[in-house]
């Protein structure tokens, strides 16, 4: 997604697969999540001259928003509290995190 996000309008496999960091992923293996994003609808494609040109269908921010949320539920029982705290127990998160976080809630709060 990050690669199809970064081209303009999207892009061809070669080009997809070009763009990525070494070491690259085979064609094939791009191929399948490709089809994969495709068919969860995050991807949309198009066939000029026999060749699949793919386009990001989603946002960055609202794919983002997705993934965050089915992490959520799928390992800390959909509660983003148990989230924090896991991020505060294992070090990843520091009081001024904490902190923006809270003036950031107290912000949205107010609009």
């Amino acid at each position: 997604m990050q690669v199809l996000w970064s081209l303009d309008k999207g892009g061809f496999l070669k080009e997809i697969v070009e763009m990525l960091p070494e070491p690259r992923a085979h064609h094939n293996t791009v191929a399948t999540l490709l089809k994969i994003l495709v068919e969860k609808e995050f991807v949309g494609i198009h066939n000029p001259n026999r060749n699949n040109f793919y386009f990001p269908l989603i946002s960055k921010e609202a794919y983002s928003a997705k993934r965050i949320e089915g992490l959520a539920e799928r390992f800390f029982n959909g509660s983003y509290t148990n989230v924090v705290s896991f991020l505060v127990d294992r070090k990843q998160m520091s009081i001024s995190d904490l902190e923006l976080l809270l003036l950031q809630l107290k912000k949205n709060d107010h609009e």
